[in-house]
């Protein structure tokens, strides 16, 4: 893993491709997705009509981590990420091998959410009832797809993700334009906006850190960005302004969409099921074609699941070419010159997911937990190298940024913040691979070497 991060030889630059417009949908794009297409519903059975306070409360818990990673990244403008980070601020291996383990196990459970959403949307556009494992099997079906898509090696270009940026975002303007429809002709209801509908007994404060800790999923993605700190034309002076614009763009669309969706729809119904934005097109466009508006969602939760399944196989594989996990899984195929091997294992762990880890919720809160966590160690790395100095400008957050992220990102990470043990469970058992197969390398490498 040394040679992973302090590598000094000389080898060749990406191209610097990327302005401040073509970054900024990258951001907006990746951020946006599955998470509010998904989510709304269950942040809305946490609170009730308040369903926008959990996502606005998560914004700004991510706007305390984005600073830190624009320190990070204008300081050090390569695309490792948070694994960099970590490796400079520690120096300690497994701890850089347990965090890119993490990011890696995010985007499998991040997938395999996604999946089950494309699931119970296509069967919902369709008006089938598929029964307890119609959802699951459709999931895995599509989850196969995306591997064999990953598997021919369809990379994903500016252009793609421009395309398919536009494509969830008018998906949102629309629910939007909806509700504003709505409450200019005096349909619906806007005052349930600003009404609490939490259980017996248990008060407003933590029924909202619990939604948070749901609607956090939605924030997520921003921190991807950094990867595209060398495709960038002068990273240490365009993210800070690109990264938090495209933060206020997605903050702003999903307090709107959470606005127009409990306008039209009680929390209860909008609580119910896996397609909550459906429900919204339903009640508040009764003649909108609902087959259009469930493809759009698909093709949504589609991008998605691609960008994790990819960014998760290129992880293992670059795990495994650092000889930190096992060989095998480093394996390029002869004529795709993709990493088959690392796209199958990925795919395996996501199909388990699927069809035993639960459905939407504890998918997106396992992701959530995860990336958390990351974030926490994130927000201290930076911490720790304010005293490493570099010899040109960059972005410098204040000193109690960092400081309220870690604080938080623990928070919200802990079972105290309403959280469902099932996903500490996923997260453990993920992690726990990870470190049977890192201890199972480890092994291997120390009688190679005896043996030579």
């Amino acid at each position: 893993m040394a040679e992973a991060f302090g590598a000094k030889e000389e080898t060749p630059e990406l191209k610097r491709v990327m302005g401040p417009g073509l970054l900024l949908l990258f951001i907006v794009g990746d951020i946006l997705g599955t998470g509010i297409y998904a989510l709304t519903g269950q942040v809305a059975a946490e609170v009730g009509g308040v369903v926008w306070l959990p996502f606005l409360v998560a914004f700004l818990v991510a706007l305390l981590t984005a600073c830190s990673y624009l320190e990070l990244v204008t300081k050090y403008p390569q695309a490792a990420g948070a694994a960099l980070y970590t490796h400079k601020a520690f120096g300690v291996h497994f701890v850089t091998f347990l965090v890119a383990f993490a990011v890696m196990s995010s985007g499998i459970t991040s997938a395999a959410t996604a999946s089950r959403a494309f699931a119970a949307n296509f069967s919902t556009s369709l008006g089938l009832d598929l029964g307890v494992w119609g959802v699951p099997l459709i999931a895995v079906g599509f989850i196969a797809l995306v591997a064999a898509v990953n598997f021919r090696g369809v990379g994903e270009s500016v252009k793609l993700n421009v395309v398919l940026t536009v494509v969830e975002l008018t998906g949102l303007l629309i629910i939007i334009g909806i509700g504003l429809w709505a409450i200019a002709g005096g349909e619906g209801d806007v005052s349930r906006a600003w009404t609490f509908a939490t259980p017996e007994g248990s008060g407003t404060f933590w029924p909202v850190v619990a939604a948070t800790g749901l609607a956090f999923f939605a924030m997520v993605g921003f921190e991807d960005s950094v990867n595209m700190a060398e495709e960038c034309k002068e990273p240490s002076r365009l993210f800070p302004k690109v990264l938090l614009t495209g933060l206020a763009i997605t903050g702003v669309i999903y307090i709107l969409v959470a606005i127009s969706a409990i306008t039209l729809v009680p929390a209860n119904e909008l609580g119910e099921g896996e397609t909550p934005l459906l429900k919204v097109i339903q009640a508040g466009a009764p003649a909108f074609p609902i087959s259009i508006f469930a493809i759009i969602t698909m093709f949504a939760v589609a991008n998605s699941a691609l960008i994790n399944m990819m960014m998760a196989s290129r992880l293992i594989y670059g795990m495994a070419r650092e000889n930190v996990l096992p060989a095998m899984l480093g394996k390029v195929h002869a004529t795709r010159r993709t990493p088959y091997i690392a796209i199958v294992f990925t795919s395996l762990l996501a199909v388990c997911l699927i069809l035993f880890a639960g459905g939407v919720p504890a998918l997106g809160g396992t992701t959530a937990l995860l990336l958390l966590c990351v974030f926490a160690i994130v927000n201290v790395a930076v911490l720790v190298l304010r005293k490493d100095k570099v010899d040109h400008k960059h972005f410098r957050t204040p000193t109690i940024l960092p400081v309220l992220g870690v604080i938080s990102c623990v928070f919200l990470a802990g079972p105290w913040a309403g959280r469902d043990p099932v996903q500490y469970a996923i997260a453990a058992a993920l992690l726990g691979l990870g470190v049977i197969l890192w201890i199972a390398t480890v092994q291997f490498m120390k009688t190679s070497s005896s043996s030579a």
